[in-house]
Parts: structure tokens; C-alpha cells; sequence
């Protein structure tokens, strides 16, 4: 895909074929974001029936929110930065024993136009996928563009990412 391709179009088809699936396995999901402000379970719960598969949705855009809501540890804050594999994985893991969920995304990132440095430059954005009790991914993107584009791309990948393992547990 093309910057010019991550559009709300291209949210919303990715929202319902993964609605489909997760409704289909009768499985749900639910997400901590923090770079993306929530657009996540904005795009799964702006459709009808998302309460069938979509159990909840957690902003933790504070190092603060991230401990009081997710158990994310200041230890692992202070050490690796909110924009971190380590951070991300905490999130999910926190954000699924807290939920009543079957898969979980967690996000965590550098939209700019601010806030990047040459370690972690704007539009460095980690995502993480787990199950209760198992992370089983997370990643490191590298998004081009504006503040928009660079979340927008996020959503998409997070979205992208929860079909990419129900195709892999299907064996399809």
C-alpha cells in the first residue's frame, strides 16, 4: 500500500472483514492504544453489532495511565520509553487480564510533528497482539507522513495484524 492508500475507506473495509472473522469464531477483541487516541475502537465500534466481538478500548496516552490502567511498570518506562517492545508488550498483556477478551492490540508511538529523536524518529510506532496471558507479537513500524498519516497507518497495521493471526490459527 501507498501513503495515499491508508484512507477511511480502506479503515473501514479492514474493519469489516475482521468483524466478520472475529464474529464468525465468536471470538472478541479489545485494545489499548496510545499514539492512535482511541481511532481503533472508534473504527471497530463505528460498526453495527461490534458488541458481539468488541469488548473494550483503553487510551492510556500517559506513562501514568499506562501504570494505573494496564499494571505497565515505571521500571520498564523509565528503562525502554512509552515507544518500546517492552512497553507495548506490557500493555497488552496488562490490558487482557483486565478485560474479558480472546485477542488484544496495544500501540504505542511518535505521531510528531513533535516529541522523535534520532533513536525513536517520528513515525516510530510499536504494535503488539496478544492473547490472555501470551504475547505473540509485536513489531516496530516506521510510517511516513503528517500526525494524520502516521496514525492512520497504525490503525490499519493494527487491524491488519489481528486478521494476520486469525489466518495463521485458521491455518489458512
Amino acid at each position: 500500500m501507498t501513503i495515499n492508500d491508508y484512507n477511511d475507506a480502506a479503515i473501514t473495509q479492514q474493519a469489516l472483514t475482521l468483524a466478520a472473522r472475529l464474529n464468525e469464531r465468536q471470538l472478541k477483541l479489545a485494545c489499548a492504544e496510545s499514539c492512535t487516541g482511541g481511532w481503533i475502537a472508534k473504527s471497530l465500534t463505528d460498526l453495527s453489532g461490534s458488541s458481539r466481538w468488541f469488548d473494550c478500548g483503553v487510551v492510556t496516552y500517559s506513562n501514568q495511565a499506562k501504570m494505573n490502567l494496564l499494571g505497565v511498570s515505571a521500571q520498564t518506562l523509565d528503562t525502554h520509553g512509552a515507544v518500546s517492545q517492552p512497553v507495548v508488550k506490557e500493555m497488552v498483556l496488562g490490558l487482557l487480564d483486565r478485560c474479558d477478551a480472546d485477542y488484544g492490540i496495544a500501540v504505542s508511538g511518535i505521531a510528531g510533528p513533535g516529541g522523535g529523536s534520532a533513536d525513536k524518529p517520528v513515525g516510530t510506532v510499536w504494535l503488539a497482539w496478544g492473547r490472555p496471558g501470551v504475547l505473540i507479537e509485536a513489531m516496530r513500524f516506521r510510517f511516513d507522513g503528517g500526525r494524520e498519516q502516521v496514525r492512520r497507518q497504525a490503525v490499519i497495521a493494527a487491524i491488519q495484524g489481528v486478521l494476520r493471526l486469525l489466518k495463521q490459527n485458521d491455518g489458512n
